[in-house]
């Protein structure tokens, strides 16, 4: 599982690939897991735990601009949101213990100021990061889509106007590997497809843009 060199079109110098082990487990054993065990249920103090990593996360002049609406399979929740998500989607992310719509604030409203508008998506994509640190920590895998009617979950929810609802994550225990056969074969080809990334050298500059940061050949 390493970094795969893609051809971006601009002269980058050879340089070590990254080794997955210089990663914290954390984000080495991270991934986008699209089987998930149905048998599994997500307790409320397991989800309270997730979701405080959220409240705890970084935002601009602490203006926290970051909402969630969370359903748990079996519940109305979570029968309403697959109901709104493409049908893709709606082929695997029912099998996750937790389907969770992501939203941040927009504008201000007469209880919640926000003074730091043009930040808040870049801090609700810190807080999504942070549950998926945090559920890693405690042996359960995100995914993070989009693939859904965000007019229809605006409505189906009743989101107010200041708010916009952003990304979908499916969260929950990964089935073991002889556990997708009730899944079609797109999906078990697409989960177990290899991770790859940029090098370094494509998206780390020093000097200006598009030089490659000279550290990454030291």
């Amino acid at each position: 599982m390493s970094d795969e060199t893609v051809d971006s079109g601009r002269h980058t110098p050879a340089v070590p690939a990254a080794q997955p082990e210089t990663l914290t487990p954390l984000l080495r054993d991270r991934e986008s897991v699209m089987v998930y065990d149905r048998s599994h249920v997500l307790g409320a103090e397991a989800l309270r735990a997730i979701l405080e990593a959220a409240r705890w996360s970084p935002s601009a002049g602490n203006s926290q601009p970051w909402g969630f609406i969370v359903g748990l399979r079996g519940d109305d929740t979570h029968a309403a949101m697959v109901e709104v998500l493409s049908s893709a989607n709606q082929v695997w992310a029912p099998s996750a213990s937790a389907i969770i719509l992501t939203l941040h604030q927009v504008a201000t409203d007469e209880d919640h100021e926000l003074a730091y508008s043009d930040y808040a998506m870049f801090d609700l994509g810190q807080a999504v990061a942070h549950i998926t640190v945090q559920a890693r920590s405690m042996g359960l895998q995100v995914r993070q889509f989009g693939g859904f009617d965000h007019r229809a979950a605006t409505e189906r929810f009743a989101v107010p106007p200041h708010w916009a609802v952003t990304t979908g994550i499916a969260l929950g225990l990964p089935a073991g590997p002889d556990s997708d056969g009730e899944m079609p074969e797109w999906v078990r080809a697409r989960a177990r497809l290899p991770r790859s990334r940029l090098p370094l050298a494509a998206f780390v500059h020093s000097g200006k843009f598009g030089h490659p940061a000279d550290f990454l050949t030291d």
